[in-house]
């Protein structure tokens, strides 16, 4: 038999083998995205202008929403809906059939500030009962370098008998959606790719490549891709912690920090940052992902703890602020008024995640202030359910103070008068962000 090996090949091994790609484009196979978030949402829609799509998330009233063309997260409207190949679904019969599986959920991290891994952990549980030899999966959700292979892949292994490279396909491609951000859809940011091999890496960037105009980076390895993803974050956590640490040093010398960010400016290669309260699900958590990382490998890293320090203590500070406004003017503290503009994490969002605004609520409340919340985009159940405290729905008048904490645009553009109106004729004016520096004459006015 020896020198005819290929005359006994079975027929299978002689037909050219389909790649996932193609088969996606003909429609043999979906793509099934888990988690139907800011992150996860947007990709599926748009994948679903040009394939089969199945939108897989757990909870069932947002099911439901994305079935009537609601977005829970209140980022896309009815339209992004209309003429979509998609089908929702909260049941795993309906994810089986499935080629390609798209991780996209929330990694937030727990009281003690460490990696909470449960909803990476739960959705890898979910695909080892689904998938497939041949399949392929893809993880979004921003993790430390080696989660997705040392934590995420053995799970699917365990719960389905595959083996991954040789049975399936692993890829990790981070998400870059900025909510809010109209000028920067998921189509126009560039796009990281990575796989477990050079098969995988191909057909994730064809796939990838299919939907993202601004297109793609081919990254080298899986824990490059994560890595390039938690640094870009951890970058501006601390560049951001150095303008705050800046603002505090500033304000003890009666220096406006924006004004000096605006006069540093005029060098070439100044880079911007500005202070400020960091919240929500990236810059204010990612952080702590390398440092439990680097920690677990006995680094101890000095700069990004100090970094995550600093910011996390500005929600205090700008408390403190407050209240000794309120003593020097001899005010009974737990009488005072003060009203707080915007609770979501950043402006023109209705996200709440890791919202630092709770945490000058909590602190303002310790000293027992009497405190109203205001936000034209946040929802007040929502912010009772996960922080304990709604919003007030009428904003009032005789106020000692008001604390400008998101500069939403309903509040970008307000005449001198309405801060007088609702202030009593001695209340100041926080405005974190410093929309209106040099606007302002008659109002006791402080910025970061």
């Amino acid at each position: 038999m020896d020198g005819w090996p290929d005359l006994f090949l079975p027929l299978r091994f002689l037909e050219p083998v389909m790649e996932m790609f193609d088969r996606i484009v003909a429609g043999e196979k979906s793509i099934c995205v888990i988690g139907l978030g800011y992150v996860g949402l947007p990709l599926a829609l748009e994948f679903a202008r040009k394939y089969r799509v199945v939108g897989f998330d757990i909870n069932a009233r947002r099911v439901e929403m994305m079935r009537n063309g609601e977005d829970p997260s209140r980022e896309l409207p009815a339209s992004e809906f209309e003429g979509r190949n998609i089908t929702f679904t909260n049941q795993l019969d309906d994810i089986r059939e499935c080629g390609v599986y798209i991780v996209a959920v929330p990694t937030p991290i727990n009281d003690a500030k460490e990696p909470d891994l449960i909803p990476l952990q739960k959705s890898s549980e979910t695909v080892g009962r689904v998938i497939s030899a041949g399949d392929y999966v893809v993880y979004e959700s921003t993790t430390y370098p080696g989660c997705t292979e040392e934590d995420c892949v053995p799970i699917i292994e365990q719960i389905s008998g595959l083996k991954s490279v040789q049975d399936f396909k692993v890829g990790y491609s981070p998400e870059r959606i900025n909510p809010g951000d109209k000028e920067r859809p998921l189509t126009k940011i560039l796009k990281i790719v990575s796989g477990c091999d050079a098969e995988s890496l191909d057909n994730l960037s064809k796939l990838y490549g299919s939907i993202i105009e601004a297109g793609i980076h081919r990254a080298p390895t899986i824990k490059v891709a994560e890595a390039a993803k938690i640094v870009e974050n951890t970058q501006r956590d601390v560049n951001i912690s150095l303008m705050n640490e800046l603002s505090l040093i500033f304000d003890k010398m009666g220096v406006n920090t924006y004004d000096v960010i605006e006069a540093a400016g005029t060098k070439w290669n100044f880079h911007r940052y500005f202070p400020g309260l960091v919240g929500g699900h990236c810059i204010g958590v990612d952080p702590y992902y390398l440092l439990h990382k680097a920690e677990a490998l006995g680094f101890h890293p000095r700069v990004i703890a100090a970094g995550r320090f600093t910011n996390d203590m500005m929600a205090a500070h700008i408390a403190k602020i407050a209240v000794q406004k309120l003593i020097k003017r001899e005010r009974n503290v737990k009488s005072s008024r003060i009203a707080i503009l915007g609770a979501t994490f950043k402006e023109d969002v209705s996200d709440i995640r890791n919202s630092k605004i709770v945490d000058i609520v909590n602190e303002l409340k310790s000293y027992e202030v009497n405190v109203e919340v205001f936000d034209p985009h946040a929802d007040s159940e929502e912010l009772q359910h996960e922080y304990g405290f709604s919003l007030t729905n009428e904003l009032g008048s005789d106020y000692d103070g008001i604390i400008l904490a998101v500069s939403h645009r309903e509040y970008r553009n307000l005449p001198e008068s309405w801060f007088s109106e609702k202030l009593k004729a001695d209340g100041f004016l926080l405005d974190l962000k410093g929309i209106y520096r040099d606007k302002l004459e008659g109002l006791d006015y402080w910025s970061l």
